[in-house]
């Protein structure tokens, strides 16, 4: 084969490749004529056969597209000239043009080392309308999505409660209306902000912890209180939803809090319905214990009143150690059951659980029917929680009479208190933190419940007694102190197999700190060096009584019968140092409005307070005094007179 032929084969191979190229393929020289070209250039643009030879010039091609109407109306000639002028320049380029028919062809141009260009044209139609769709489609669902998210923004602001999204931070990413007005903030400035900024460092440093536990991946429900700008106090229920991917990571938590200011004051109410509920069953016990008491005190004052002009030192000390033991005990449980039926709940404070034991054994002691054995078992460590005692209490007694009603024909009730520590494992199955526990457990010996009850005891109102029997308040306010505390209660029964109520409360090992108040129990009495008292008592037998006990311990006293007599006093008396005053007294003015007058008059006195009540109620809300409870012994009269006297 000749050389001439070898390169026209050549030739015709290279242009049977590019005929088979999806893309246009064109290649213009220096002076813009045509020197290559394949099929699908003049197929995909729709160019007439009579262009493609080589030697055409650019032109022509032009010339073609515009009249044609390719590049919209106007001038033709200034539309060729114009491209030529560019064109002319061989400089790297590449734009989209849009055919009459709809067409979408992308051209790339790409100089030559000594002049001229290669050009692909691709047809990106297909491509566009893809492109174009999935704009529809994205700005359709965007649409969508800002309609979905303004039906949730307004069905969120209308729903009573709080609901927030927080993220990794933590920040806010998500507020209803409510919650941001909770906090002061509105719903723009709320979302971005740290959860500490928006809560504050008191308010946060107390929810710090159920937040952590959130985002380790457990649900937690938890109460707090916070003071409203008219400062009023108002009881927020919240509950952490963690929000988690398949693989276990925590995204971010839900939060839903509602407003339990007016739940609370109910289950006040409640609490209290059920101590007096309580109190009443304890009524026969109690009398049992004074008519006790009372017959030991008659019994040593008649043998003395025998006894005659006979009576020695020794018979006087053999009678008088019983009737103080029988006096202190009668005192200890009258201040018992006042605290125990007082309507107002204590502070939560550190409580020592043995002590709670021991006061409801006290309570309860010749309140159950002979056939009912009680035993009580403390732990044998020290332990110490932080609630109400006297809920604690109450909750005890309750479960205690709950027991006896299912025993009507005896048997044997225990209370039990030791130490559990919760593991993550035991913790999560019991709906707590893991820690160190008390766990008390009231058991009984009688019937039982089955399943179907044992699944309705906490609801508040539901009871298995006969109607007007019990108020089915019992165990769902057992249930409420659990919750509260941050612990646990549940209940295991069977019919025949008697019930045990098992409390979980968070605890730590050893005693209860001693709180402000608190006297010394031993040591020599610190006695007076006979600075004048004035005592304000109406009751002239307890004026008495008092006077003496203030003389005993070195004092002189001055007496007056009620509140004008003693400003009258105070005000003409200089050497007065200081006065004690019972807190009820007949008249306008009672003692916590004298103290406040005489404190006002005389502000060197000191000046102390006593009362046969549990609670003052909110008029001692005011004012800081000591005050002791009527039957007081020596020492803490000896040691409140010590504070209180002027030097």
């Amino acid at each position: 084969m000749s050389e001439p032929s070898s390169q026209q084969a050549l030739i015709d191979l290279m242009q049977a490749a590019l005929d088979h190229v999806s893309q246009g393929f064109s290649v213009f020289d220096a002076d813009l004529r045509l020197a290559a070209w394949n099929r699908g250039l003049y197929e995909m643009l729709d160019l007439p056969h009579s262009l493609a030879q080589r030697g055409t010039h650019l032109e022509a091609f032009l010339r073609i597209n515009a009249e044609r109407g390719e590049y919209g109306p106007g001038d033709i000639e200034g539309k060729i000239q114009r491209r030529l002028e560019r064109a002319a320049k061989f400089e790297p380029h590449y734009f989209e043009r849009v055919r009459p028919n709809g067409q979408v062809i992308a051209v790339s141009g790409t100089p030559l080392p000594q002049g001229g260009f290669v050009t692909t044209y691709t047809d990106i139609t297909a491509e566009r309308r893809r492109q174009e769709k999935l704009e529809r489609t994205v700005e359709e669902r965007t649409r969508a999505l800002r309609q979905s998210e303004d039906w949730l923004r307004l069905v969120t602001d209308n729903v009573p409660a709080l609901i927030a999204y927080v993220g990794s931070g933590p920040v806010f990413r998500f507020a209803n209306r409510r919650y941001a007005d909770w906090f002061g903030q509105s719903v723009a400035s709320i979302v971005g902000r740290s959860v500490g900024e928006v809560l504050g460092p008191e308010l946060y440093s107390e929810l710090r912890p159920y937040i952590e536990w959130a985002f380790e991946g457990n649900a937690v429900s938890y109460e707090y209180s916070r003071a409203k700008p008219d400062g009023e106090l108002a009881f927020m229920r919240s509950t952490l939803i963690p929000d988690m991917t398949a693989d276990g990571r925590t995204l971010g938590i839900f939060v839903l809090s509602l407003d339990a200011s007016d739940q609370k004051r109910s289950e006040a109410a409640l609490v209290q319905s059920q101590r007096m509920d309580a109190v009443g069953q304890l009524t026969g016990g109690l009398a049992h214990d004074f008519n006790n008491l009372l017959a030991i005190l008659m019994g040593n004052l008649l043998s003395l009143k025998r006894k005659g002009d006979s009576v020695t030192a020794q018979d006087v000390e053999a009678h008088l150690a019983p009737m103080l033991q029988a006096a202190q005990r009668g005192a200890d449980l009258t201040q018992r059951l006042l605290a125990f039926s007082r309507g107002k709940a204590q502070d939560v404070i550190d409580t020592s659980l043995n002590t709670v034991l021991q006061n409801t054994a006290t309570l309860l002691s010749g309140s159950l029917p002979p056939g009912i054995r009680l035993a009580f078992h403390p732990c044998r460590d020290a332990l110490t929680a932080r609630l109400d005692p006297s809920q604690l209490e109450t909750a005890l007694v309750n479960l205690v009479f709950n027991a006896r009603d299912a025993m009507p024909d005896g048997g044997d009730i225990t209370v039990s208190l030791d130490v559990q520590t919760m593991t993550s494992k035991h913790a999560a199955a019991a709906g707590v933190k893991p820690g160190i526990y008390a766990r008390i457990a009231v058991r009984d010996s009688g019937v039982g419940m089955d399943e179907a009850t044992l699944l309705r005891v906490f609801e508040p109102f539901f009871t298995t007694k006969p109607f007007g029997t019990g108020s089915g308040l019992g165990l769902s306010m057992v249930y409420g102190l659990a919750r509260q505390a941050h612990g646990s209660v549940k209940v295991e029964s069977a019919p025949g197999a008697g019930t045990s109520v098992i409390l979980l409360l968070p605890a730590r090992l050893g005693p209860a700190s001693a709180r402000p108040g608190d006297l010394p129990a031993h040591g020599p009495l610190p006695l007076g060096s006979g600075e004048l008292i004035l005592l304000v008592e109406d009751d002239p037998a307890v004026a008495e009584t008092v006077a003496r006990q203030i003389g005993d311990l070195g004092y002189a006293v001055l007496t007056a019968e009620g509140a004008s007599d003693a400003l009258d006093l105070a005000r003409e008396v200089g050497e007065i140092r200081a006065m004690l005053s019972d807190i009820v007294m007949p008249g306008q003015m009672n003692g916590l409005a004298l103290a406040r007058a005489v404190g006002q008059l005389r502000p060197d006195l000191g000046i102390a307070l006593m009362t046969g009540y549990a609670d003052m109620g909110d008029s001692g809300q005011d004012i800081a005094l000591p005050v002791l409870a009527k039957p007081f012994d020596s020492r803490r009269l000896a040691e409140t007179l010590k504070a209180i006297v002027s030097p």
